[in-house]
Order: C-alpha cells, then sequence, then structure tokens
C-alpha cells in the first residue's frame, strides 16, 4: 500500500513538473511598435541610417515584405491590441481628446469594452504584463493601460509631445499618475527604454511569463534629439531627397526585399527637385534629427535584446519590430500655436532638434522613408500602410529569411496568444467579446503552409483600400477608385481601373460589405 501511494505522489509530482516546466518554457513577448517610421528607415529595408539592432533581429529572423498597419497611429494601435479591424474596437477614427464624448460605436475614440486586449488575455493566462511607451486610444484614465490589463505602465497617453518636457494638454503618466514635470535631462525615448528595461527586469524575478509592449514615440515630431546623434548626421543628407531615395531602391533590390522587381516611384509632384532646393542646409539638419531619432530607438532595442541575453532569456523571447504608418508628411505651422501656447514664439526661431523647437521633416524626407513608394501616413496606398515587420524568435525560427506574404496587424494577437497557449474569451467580464479577424502567423513562422487572407481591408477619414494576394482597389478621399497589379507594380505606379472594370467592381463590392460591417460612415463632399 505504501508503495502504492509513493508511485502515486511521483506521478503527480512528475504531472506537476511536466505543467510547471510548460509553463515557464511560454515564450516572453515584447512588441516594439515605432511611431510614424517610414518602409525604408531602418538597415535591413534600405536605409543609411545606423540601426545594427534592429537589423541584427531582422537578418536573425524573419522579414515581412508585404505587412501592414492601418494607416494612423490610433487605428493601428487598435488593432494590434485587439486582433481587431480599428472600427469594431472603436477607432476607425482618432482618439477623443476630451475623454468620453462622443457616440459610443466604430469613431467614438476608445477602446470598445467589447474588444478584449492583448495584455488582458495574457494575464488572464499568467503573464506579466508591461508597457512603456505611447498609448493614444483612451484619453479618459477609464481607458489607460492599467485599465486594460497591464500590471505596469509609464508612457505618453497622448498624441505628439515634446520629448524633453510635458506640453499643455499632453498627459505622460506612471501607473495612474499624472507626471507633471519631468528630471532633469528627460529625453522620452530614453526614459521609454529605462522603463522597458525595468520592466523587463522584473519579469525576469517573477519566474512568469512576461509580454511587454514597448511604443516608442520616435520618430513622430517634434524633431528631438540629443545633440551628440544630431552631429554625427549633419551634412549627410546634403546630397538631397533625390539621391537618397535612389540610394535606398537600389539598397532594398540588393536585399533582395521584393519577390518581383518593383520600380521606384517617381518623386510625389509636390515635392520640388533637391537641385531646385535654396535651403539645403536647414532641410539637412531635419533629416539628421530625425536620423539621430531613429538611432537613439536602436540603441534602446539594443539595450533590451543584451538584457535577455545576459540573463539567457533571448532565445526563448520572441520580438516584434514595427510602424504604425508610412511616414509622416505632416507641417506644423498651423499647430505650434495651438500646441504651444505661449511657448509657440521661442519654437518658431529655434532650430530643429532643441528643447522648445517644433518641427516636422515635412513631405519633402518622408517621400524618401517610404521609398520606394507613394504616398504617405493617412492613406491607403503603401506608402501609408505598408511597414516594416521583424519576427524574432530563435526557440521556434531555426533558419532566417524573407517572407512576401501580404499580412495585417490584425494578425498579431491571434499569432501571440497562440504561442502563448492563451484561450481567447467570449466574454471578458460582464461584455461579450468579438471575435479576432485576424490568423495566426505560426505556421508561416515554422515554414508550413499558411492559408493568406482572401481580402484586407482599410479606411480611415475617407481613405479606403481592399487587397487580394495580387490586386489592390485603393481611393484617396473623395476621389474614384484606382486598381493596381501588386505583384507587377508594388509601389502603385500605372492605374489599371480602366483596362480592367470587372475587378474593380468585385473588390468594390467586396469593400462595400466589409464596409457596412464596420459601420464605415461616408466622408461628405
Amino acid at each position: 500500500m505504501m508503495r502504492a501511494f509513493s508511485l502515486f505522489f511521483a506521478l503527480i509530482f512528475l504531472i506537476a513538473c511536466s505543467d510547471t516546466k510548460q509553463l515557464n518554457t511560454r515564450p516572453n513577448i515584447i512588441v516594439v511598435l515605432v511611431d510614424d517610421m517610414g518602409f525604408s528607415d531602418i538597415g535591413c529595408y534600405g536605409s543609411e541610417i545606423e540601426t545594427p539592432n534592429i537589423d541584427k533581429l531582422g537578418l536573425n529572423g524573419i522579414r515581412f515584405t508585404q505587412f501592414y498597419n492601418a494607416a494612423r497611429c490610433c487605428p493601428s494601435r487598435a488593432s494590434l491590441l485587439t486582433g481587431l479591424y480599428p472600427h469594431q474596437a472603436g477607432m476607425g477614427g482618432m482618439v477623443a481628446t476630451h475623454g468620453r464624448v462622443r457616440e459610443p460605436g466604430a469613431y467614438q475614440g476608445w477602446l470598445s469594452e467589447n474588444a478584449v486586449t492583448l495584455a488582458e488575455v495574457l494575464k488572464q493566462s499568467g503573464y506579466r504584463t508591461y508597457m512603456a511607451g505611447k498609448w493614444h486610444v483612451g484619453e479618459d484614465s477609464l481607458d489607460w493601460p492599467v485599465q486594460r490589463g497591464f500590471d505596469k505602465y509609464f508612457g505618453l497617453i497622448s498624441g505628439a509631445c515634446s520629448y524633453f518636457e510635458v506640453l499643455p494638454n499632453r498627459k505622460i503618466v506612471t501607473q495612474n499618475t499624472l507626471c507633471t514635470s519631468l528630471p532633469e535631462g528627460f529625453y522620452m525615448t530614453h526614459a521609454v527604454t529605462d522603463s522597458a528595461a525595468n520592466f523587463v527586469q522584473q519579469g525576469i524575478e517573477s519566474e512568469q511569463p512576461f509580454f511587454l509592449y514597448l511604443a516608442y514615440t520616435a520618430p513622430h515630431w517634434p524633431l528631438h534629439a540629443v545633440k551628440d546623434k544630431i552631429n554625427k548626421y549633419r551634412g549627410k543628407y546634403l546630397v538631397g531627397w533625390d539621391s537618397i531615395r535612389n540610394h535606398r531602391h537600389q539598397k532594398q533590390l540588393q536585399l533582395g526585399l521584393f519577390d518581383s522587381p518593383v520600380r521606384l516611384s517617381p518623386r510625389e509632384e509636390v515635392v520640388p527637385a533637391w537641385s531646385e532646393v535654396a535651403n539645403k542646409e536647414e532641410w539637412d539638419l531635419k533629416m539628421a534629427v530625425y536620423a539621430a531619432m531613429m538611432e537613439s530607438v536602436d540603441e534602446g532595442i539594443g539595450k533590451i535584446v543584451h538584457q535577455l541575453e545576459q540573463t539567457g532569456q533571448l532565445d526563448n523571447t520572441l520580438i516584434l519590430f514595427l510602424s504604425d504608418n508610412g511616414a509622416c508628411h505632416e507641417t506644423l505651422d498651423g499647430r505650434v500655436d495651438k500646441d504651444l501656447k505661449e511657448f509657440a514664439a521661442i519654437a518658431k526661431i529655434l532650430p530643429p532638434g532643441e528643447k522648445g523647437s517644433y518641427a516636422a521633416y515635412g513631405k519633402e524626407w518622408a517621400n524618401a522613408s517610404n521609398t520606394p513608394f507613394r504616398l504617405y501616413k493617412h492613406w491607403a496606398h503603401e506608402g501609408g500602410i505598408a511597414t516594416p515587420f521583424i519576427v524574432h524568435y530563435p526557440n521556434m525560427i531555426s533558419k532566417a529569411g524573407i517572407e512576401h506574404a501580404p499580412a495585417h496587424m490584425i494578425d498579431i494577437m491571434p499569432t501571440l496568444i497562440e504561442l502563448a497557449g492563451a484561450p481567447y474569451p467570449q466574454r471578458f467580464g460582464p461584455f461579450d467579446i468579438q471575435p479576432m479577424e485576424g490568423k495566426s502567423l505560426v505556421p508561416l513562422l515554422q515554414g508550413e503552409q499558411w492559408k493568406r487572407h482572401e481580402f484586407l481591408f482599410w479606411e480611415h477619414e475617407g481613405s479606403r483600400a481592399v487587397r487580394t494576394n495580387r490586386w489592390k482597389l485603393v481611393a484617396e478621399p473623395r476621389k474614384p477608385w484606382e486598381l493596381y497589379d501588386l505583384v507587377e507594380d508594388r509601389s502603385e505606379i500605372i492605374n489599371l481601373a480602366n483596362q480592367f472594370p470587372d475587378t474593380v467592381s468585385l473588390l468594390a463590392r467586396e469593400y462595400a460589405y466589409w464596409a457596412a460591417r464596420m459601420q464605415v460612415k461616408a466622408v461628405e463632399n
């Protein structure tokens, strides 16, 4: 009898150890989201900017060449966090900046209670959940990260802010406490990295798997960077945007980023030839600051990766890297007074990069950042929605490579919860939860067959699109549909709408079905 009991308890112990081992070998997860970065702004996607740490992740992982965001900050963040299209998560447009004052629904401006977040799902499954950086999917304290599943948070609740100080009407928060002043020498990118590193250390010490959402505010305007890095890039961009675009495009082709030849789109009509630009030094400085901002992000990622290496956690940590939209064409001429109020006068005379300045690099350099594509953030053309997407996970990815399958931010959540072994709920608290729209990318990461999306869709402030594996139907606000063959013309140079009217009709019909399901509102003329 005693022997029987001993065998029984030994068996229970072995099962318990097996379960514990399974729990402890679930991957740590780090999602790195940068803000307003163009398709070609990192080295392993064509850039001259020094990003060795990001490049190492890409060259030792999988680089996607047809991965898509949702064209703008708030919609993309909502899709990433929920596995839903932005409208389903309440973020078809931009965040409601004065709390919950809009009509609830597709454009309410805060994350829907019927959309469960990655942090909420992973936390229920035993993960420690952390976030450092930009939130931008709920200004009201009811909708802040700690209320949506994150154990710890530091960062910017609002949209763009100074990298050196708290601007009027902006919210920098630790947990649920507003930061009214910042320490001497504060620089947002460094602060976000330092918080992330602290969270990673806490996650490692907890002996639980952890999820870190690391959402840098860089390289979003205003152009602010540390001086030594700016000086490093001064003069590098006096060759001009035409030369930079050509150089990046040639490097992309050499890297084999495209599965068929992709032409460089013509310089945007609103962008002058560099030879015609008078104030070249000023434009050089703007791009130098932008490059310095990207290099600071890269250094931050390097710090986190080194931390994982030193603690033996890197192989079992899944790291994703991507951008929330394409490069930003915006100028700040009409925003300086509104955003800075009494500080606006000095901002108008300070050069880009310095504390107190408030500048962007405009459509001129954004066109180069989006090489080889057309248009920018806001638009559903490739320049607005195509992002680098890097997946690094040594415990699963045995062979580095380039993946050309079209995929979308809605695919991130189903991928992560499958790898975490976390069940997706039908209800969360008192709320019914919508089924995810995305597909897990795990088969692709394992080198297996993946059933691609039949259609992918976009709508933001009247920009709209639908794509299949080959065709993309896309339109600017209040303009007719354009049709492109993305196998032959990824840069969207030749509009085939008149040649293939039946294809236009078919895709327009599919878009209409989707738009009705998403409660997309019509844009008034």
